[in-house]
C-alpha cells in the first residue's frame, strides 16, 4: 500500500492506494491554518485508517519546497513556512514520505496515462493560483520552478504584474463576480483565455512540451474555451515555436494524489515498508 496527502489551501487530502494505483481509503478536511494543528488533524487521519502499513508515500505541497532535506519553504495561499514536513509525515505515516509540489505531482498523475501518445507533458493548473509541472519521459523535471504562476511576469494592461495575478481562477473572480463554472458567454471565455494564452506561450516556448495539459478548476471548463485559447496561442505563432497540443486533466480532482502514487512508485517500487 501507498499513502498519499494532498495539502491545499481550504482542503486536505489523504488517501491510500493500492500496488494497482487504486484508491482504497481516503479522508478530506478543511486545512487548518495552524501547522501543528495540521499535524494533528492527519494524525487523526491515519490513526482512523484500516489500512496502517505503507511501503512509501509522498505529500502534495502548494509552493516552495526542499526535496532534499523534506523542508516545506513558503505557500502560497497558508502561513507555514521552514517546515520539516517530510520528517512530521515519516513520524505518522512510519514509511519514507516524499515531498513535491502539487502542481508536478498532478502533472506526473496526468502524464501517466498519456505515456505512448506523448514524452514531454506541460501541466497547467488554474484554480486559486496557477500550478506548472514539467514531466518528461514519466519523470518529474524539477528545474521548472516552484512557484508555477507567480515566476513569470508579464506586462499587463499597461504594468507589469505576476500571471497569476490576472490569469487566475481568483483574478476571473475578482474582474467579472463569478467563477469559472458560472461563465457560460463565450465573449467572456474569449478574454480569459487571452490572459492565459500570455504566460502560457512563453511556458511553451522555454519548455517545447509536445502537449499541454490544462487542470485545476478553470480547467473542468476547458471545453467552453479551447478553441479560443487556440487561436489565441496562434496568434505568438512563430516559425520556430511549435504549438503543442492542448488537452483536458483527465482527473482533476484526485490528480495530485495519484501522482503521489506515482511518485512514491518510482522512488519506492517494491516491499520496504516500515512497521
Amino acid at each position: 500500500m501507498y499513502i498519499g496527502v494532498d495539502i491545499g489551501g481550504t482542503k486536505t487530502l489523504v488517501a491510500v492506494l493500492d500496488q494497482e494505483g487504486t484508491i482504497r481509503e481516503q479522508y478530506r478536511f478543511p486545512t487548518p491554518k495552524d501547522y501543528p494543528a495540521f499535524l494533528k488533524e492527519v494524525r487523526a487521519k491515519a490513526q482512523a485508517l484500516g489500512n496502517k502499513t505503507f511501503q512509501a508515500g509522498a505529500v502534495g505541497i502548494p509552493g516552495m519546497i526542499n526535496r532534499n532535506e523534506g523542508v516545506l519553504i513558503r505557500l502560497g495561499n497558508l502561513p507555514w513556512q521552514n517546515r520539516s514536513i517530510g520528517a512530521d509525515m515519516e513520524d505518522i505515516f512510519h514509511c519514507p514520505m516524499l515531498i513535491e509540489n502539487d502542481a508536478k505531482l498532478a502533472g506526473l498523475s496526468e502524464s501517466i496515462l498519456l505515456l505512448g501518445k506523448y514524452k514531454k507533458v506541460l501541466y497547467v493548473t488554474i484554480s486559486t493560483g496557477i500550478g506548472i509541472g514539467l514531466i518528461v519521459n514519466g519523470k518529474i523535471d524539477t528545474n521548472l520552478s516552484d512557484a508555477g504562476g507567480k515566476s513569470i511576469v508579464l506586462e499587463h494592461e499597461g504594468k507589469l504584474e505576476e500571471w497569476e495575478e490576472f490569469a487566475s481562477g481568483r483574478a476571473i473572480v475578482a474582474r467579472y463576480g463569478k467563477r469559472a463554472e458560472e461563465i457560460t458567454d463565450s465573449a467572456t471565455w474569449r478574454v480569459v483565455s487571452r490572459d492565459i494564452a500570455k504566460g502560457l506561450i512563453h511556458l511553451i516556448a522555454i519548455t517545447e512540451p509536445e502537449v499541454v495539459v490544462i487542470g485545476g478548476g478553470v480547467g473542468t471548463y476547458f471545453p467552453r474555451y479551447q478553441e479560443h485559447l487556440k487561436k489565441e496561442l496562434e496568434k505568438y505563432h512563430l516559425p520556430l515555436i511549435t504549438l503543442p497540443a492542448l488537452v483536458q486533466a483527465q482527473r482533476p480532482e484526485e490528480a495530485v494524489i495519484y501522482g503521489c502514487y506515482e511518485l512514491a512508485k518510482q522512488e519506492f517500487p517494491h516491499e520496504t515498508a516500515h512497521k
